[in-house]
């Protein structure tokens, strides 16, 4: 009875969902009007959609909010230094958005990493500390590094939530999943990422993996990438592009270089989706706070030997490649993966709750005034130092006291022009008032006034990440691509400090204060 079951199913799959949509529709009309227009959460969440449409999920992650209209549980745990112990973040009520507050007062005064991304789904495919494969992390014994877990702050239906910032060395990953798909079996997935964090690394996927963190040929992954490596495949225009990791490849189309179909789209909160099944997968995507999706690709897998049929395996990775390839850079806010090919309505549906959920960027800069092309003073708050301010003479980066009696170079040179992050758009750069084109950057911690010579590595070095200062004052800045280590004065020089390590920059004294600042009012306009 099972075979009988199954064979009209695989040969007759567009009638199959074609009957599916249209019962997906019907189901989910009152769900989606009800998320419209309030910042209460939908009756039907995305995981009740993809249900209703016959393709349930198999895992569900998000740090910002529950993915099932009845979830009430965990949706992340969250780990400080200050005594290693855990926090759970919940939602703030059954089906509704996280409960940003527990982590705020359990991580105030000292940092957090997110060490935990609970499944949703019942399954128990939640993602951990990604061990070392093919490639080593470079946390002890080879594991990734684990995300700073106030590095991506955000809003969501006018509450505040946190994203998983992936800078590179950071990942996550579960090798030992239940429901997933693997060889040929149909699957779906989403996810939602800062499409303003990106870069050229390999491989910031979410998706279908290797269950051995290693490179096990062709058509073993099936994953999202979002980035703009042009290694591979690519698609118009100069990136970054939502494009399927599949293993020795990463896929715009079904040519193993350039697909012009797949566009570059970089909207804040980008809605990413990868489907594949026998012989056929799909890339869509669209903008995670309005309209619908887009379909960049829909046909027979790539023209490249190995692909035809697939051979997954099932594991879960998000951040980092099915090899622990650990050189990428993005954020993660929620996505799920699928039992069987999801219809389009379906998906659609999906992006309409998506949209009607809320996301924003308000909660990004911590109650600052860092406006892109505004001028700013940053001044100290430790209890020594309130009259001292970021300045720099020459490439040296300093604080000194300024004053109104200070000299006009010296107000100049305490005076800083906020550009949207280099390496981050959602992050700030800060360039100096009066020596064009060069901008603070770390370069072995610390901190010096550079010309922009326009690498990568100087986009990364001279972006910053603004959230509520460590000390509940002004901001703390997060490294871009150390977000473990914030900006810090130490003996009136600069660094980017952890919260206690080797280094004397890195004393856990006086550390909430030293990383806390606030944006003041231009010593010179």
């Amino acid at each position: 009875m099972a075979l009988r079951l199954r064979y009209p199913q695989l040969r007759y799959p567009h009638l199959r969902r074609a009957v599916l949509a249209v019962a997906t529709a019907a189901a989910l009309v009152t769900g989606v009007l009800v998320a419209v227009g309030t910042a209460e959460a939908a009756t039907s969440q995305p995981c009740d959609i993809y249900a209703a449409g016959g393709t349930p999920c198999v895992a569900a992650h998000s740090t910002t909010r529950a993915l099932y209209g009845s979830y009430n549980g965990a949706l992340y745990q969250v780990r400080r230094s200050s005594d290693n112990t855990t926090r759970d973040v919940g939602v703030l009520s059954a089906g509704g958005y996280a409960n940003a507050a527990t982590q705020d007062s359990f991580c105030a005064g000292t940092t957090c990493v997110i060490t935990i991304v609970y499944d949703q789904s019942g399954r128990n495919n939640r993602l951990t500390q990604a061990p070392p494969g093919g490639f080593s992390g470079p946390a002890a014994g080879g594991y990734d590094n684990l995300a700073n877990a106030t590095a991506a702050p955000i809003a969501v239906g006018g509450h505040k939530a946190y994203g998983v910032f992936v800078a590179p060395g950071i990942g996550y990953r579960n090798n030992s999943t239940n429901g997933v798909a693997k060889g040929d079996q149909p699957e779906g997935m989403y996810a939602v990422f800062d499409g303003a964090h990106y870069n050229g690394g390999c491989c910031f996927d979410y998706g279908n993996a290797e269950t051995n963190s290693r490179d096990n040929g062709n058509g073993t992954m099936e994953a999202i990438y979002f980035g703009n490596s042009k290694s591979w495949g690519y698609g118009s225009g100069n990136g970054p592009w939502v494009m399927a990791d599949l293993e020795n490849g990463l896929f715009s189309g079904v040519n193993q270089h350039l697909n012009a179909n797949d566009p570059t789209v970089n909207y804040r909160f980008l809605t990413a989706i990868i489907k594949g099944e026998p012989n056929h997968w799909a890339i869509r995507g669209g903008n995670g706070q309005s309209g619908g999706l887009s379909t960049f690709y829909n046909g027979v897998r790539p023209n490249v030997a190995g692909y035809n049929p697939m051979k997954k395996e099932g594991a879960i990775i998000l951040g980092i490649g099915g090899d622990n390839s650990v050189s990428a850079a993005g954020t993660f806010y929620e996505g799920v993966l699928t039992s069987g090919y999801p219809s389009d309505a379906t998906e659609n549906s999906v992006q309409a709750n998506i949209t009607a959920a809320g996301y924003s960027q308000s909660g990004s800069t911590g109650g600052g005034t860092l406006t892109p092309g505004s001028t700013i003073s940053l001044r100290a708050t430790t209890a020594c130092c309130t009259t001292r301010y970021i300045t720099h003479s020459g490439s040296s980066v300093l604080t000194s006291v300024i004053t109104s009696a200070s000299a006009a170079t010296d107000k100049s040179n305490a005076s800083w022009i906020v550009r949207n992050g280099l390496a981050n758009s959602s992050c700030v750069s800060f360039e100096s008032r009066n020596t064009s084109g060069s901008y603070l950057r770390h370069q072995n911690f610390q901190l010096f006034l550079h010309a922009n010579d326009g690498t990568a590595l100087f986009a990364s070095d001279a972006t910053f990440c603004p959230q509520g200062g460590q000390n509940g004052q002004g901001n703390s800045f997060a490294s871009a691509n150390f977000p473990t280590r914030y900006l810090r004065h130490y003996n009136n020089n600069l660094y980017i400090a952890s919260n206690g390590g080797s280094n004397a920059f890195d004393a856990t004294a006086f550390w909430p204060d030293d990383v806390s600042w606030v944006v003041s009012t231009p010593w010179a306009p």
